[in-house]
């Protein structure tokens, strides 16, 4: 039997979509995608609150993007870039609510020698985590810087996504706007 080709890039938006903020990661992954028609070699995943299930899709990629919330003690919005060496030491404060979990990952990967050979994160620090679907109307407006540095980090390796005529609906941003509209 012959194994599928891996993507070389794995693109996951972490985060709890339910924690409003929170689910920032999850959100600009989305959006990128329904903006965008993503090439074969660029695989994207909502990831959620995963744990485990992520190691399969982790294992033995070229690179992987990671999109999430973070807490660096920065104000509210600042957005966050850290790749490969500075990876481990974002490790050693957690920054991350999924951190741990990812952090997991990683290790194993590295042990059995599956481990990506770049790592991005690209993250935003929240500005309300209350238990509410949608981001708050300071990250909602800085969700498209998000998504152009996410761009931005493909374009450095070559990958350039071509925009769809017509964007895709979201799946979390329809249901963020059906809560919105339900609660006016």
């Amino acid at each position: 039997m012959i194994e599928p080709t891996r993507p070389r890039v794995l693109l996951i938006g972490l985060g709890n979509v339910l924690m409003q903020d929170e689910g920032v990661g999850v959100r600009a992954v989305e959006r990128l995608e329904s903006r965008y028609h993503l090439p074969p070699e660029v695989e994207a995943v909502d990831g959620g609150t995963s744990g485990t299930e992520l190691l399969a899709p982790m294992r033995g990629v070229e690179r992987l993007i990671v999109a999430d919330a973070v807490n660096t003690g920065a104000p509210p919005g600042t957005l966050v870039r850290l790749a490969d060496e500075e990876v481990p030491a974002f490790f050693q404060t957690k920054l991350s609510n999924h951190q741990l979990g990812l952090s997991d990952l990683l290790a194993v990967l590295t042990v059995t020698h599956q481990a990506p050979r770049h790592i991005a994160i690209i993250g935003m620090v929240p500005h309300q985590l209350e238990n509410k679907l949608g981001l708050c109307e300071e990250t909602e407006a800085r969700l498209e810087e998000m998504v152009t540095m996410l761009l931005d980090e493909l374009a450095a390796i070559g990958i350039h996504p071509e925009p769809r005529d017509k964007p895709l609906p979201g799946f979390w941003a329809t249901q963020a706007a059906l809560e919105a509209k339900a609660c006016a």
